[in-house]
């Protein structure tokens, strides 16, 4: 059966690629022999929309015309189907092999697998990797456990406005939000997205892993202009405090916290079983330190302690 398609697809894409005119599909099922075999016009129907569909999805770009009696063709140029002259040294393409060994979803790997085939057809360099002493051992993995990560990331991609629930750091319960997807980032082992914000008119980011439930598609067009360059990770960095001009005095558990103890400017290990690190101290702190739970207590300022607690007190009574 995989034969039979591949074999129909070679055809139809040699029939399109190899005329001067549109071909209707009266002309094209009387062409391909598979389409001939057809028991009946709504199974050839059905066959030919697949085709087409499996072709631009391949990266043929089939065009439909309408001629003067009203009759729909089809054809793929060739000089639209063409592939630009693709130069890249052995550095560049071993790069681009190991970004796409990133990948563990199948989804993901399987168009990234896809994109180098298309690029070493195109005459891209399949020589040793330059790179094989230093990361033989070790294959680099970007890890998705959100099951909101492939919903967002089609929106994305296809530029569609999406719903979902979406529970902050200091409420009880989620909230709906009705979001413009721009972009997606990994930043210190989680993923967010970034997007216009329809109910508060405004850019906002958003933690995956605090989407619960479906994440919805609509239909329809975005109402923000996106920008040219999505700072995900910026805006993320300066919520977590990456900015900041001040300091927190912070008591951390032995052994605990060590995405803390690597931000810290200063430490003195403790003997009662914790140590004191002076942190920096930006907008968005307190949320990060209530993801270390009974692990950290804020010594100062009064005012971060507080949000702390705060943040504590709505995640307890959730």
């Amino acid at each position: 059966m995989a034969i039979a398609k591949a074999e129909r697809l070679m055809n139809l894409a040699l029939c399109l690629l190899g005329t001067r005119r549109p071909l209707s599909k009266r002309e094209l099922r009387g062409s391909i022999e598979a389409y001939m075999e057809a028991g009946n016009d709504e199974s050839f129907n059905r066959m030919f929309e697949r085709d087409k569909d499996d072709l631009r999805e391949l990266g043929l770009v089939i065009e439909t015309v309408e001629n003067l009696d009203g009759e729909i063709g089809y054809l793929a140029r060739r000089d639209s189907n063409r592939l630009p002259p693709v130069s890249l040294d052995a550095e560049e393409a071993a790069a681009l092999g190991l970004a796409a060994k990133v990948w563990q979803q199948a989804r993901l790997a399987g168009a990234a697998s896809g994109a180098l085939q298309k690029l070493r057809a195109g005459g891209m360099p399949e020589a040793g990797d330059p790179y094989e002493g230093q990361h033989s051992a070790i294959e680099p993995r970007i890890p998705v456990h959100e099951a909101a990560f492939e919903p967002l990331m089609l929106a994305c991609r296809d530029r569609r406005p999406v719903v979902f629930d979406y529970r902050k750091s200091t409420a009880a319960r989620p909230e709906t939000r009705q979001v413009e997807p721009w972009a997606l980032e990994c930043w210190r082992g989680h993923w967010y997205l970034a997007g216009y914000d329809r109910d508060r008119g405004a850019e906002r980011v958003f933690r995956l892993s605090r989407i619960t439930g479906k994440v919805r598609s609509r239909a329809a067009r975005y109402t923000a202009e996106v920008p040219d360059v999505v700072t995900v990770r910026e805006t993320v960095a300066s919520w977590a405090g990456e900015s900041a001009d001040r300091s927190a005095l912070i008591r951390l558990r032995a052994g605990a916290g060590y995405p803390l103890r690597a931000k810290a400017t200063a430490v003195c290990e403790g003997t009662d079983g914790w140590d004191e690190l002076e942190i920096p101290y930006g907008h968005g702190l307190d949320a990060w330190l209530v993801e270390f739970g009974p692990d950290v207590v804020v010594v100062g300022p009064a005012d971060l302690r507080a949000d702390v607690v705060d943040r504590l007190r709505a995640v307890a009574k959730a």
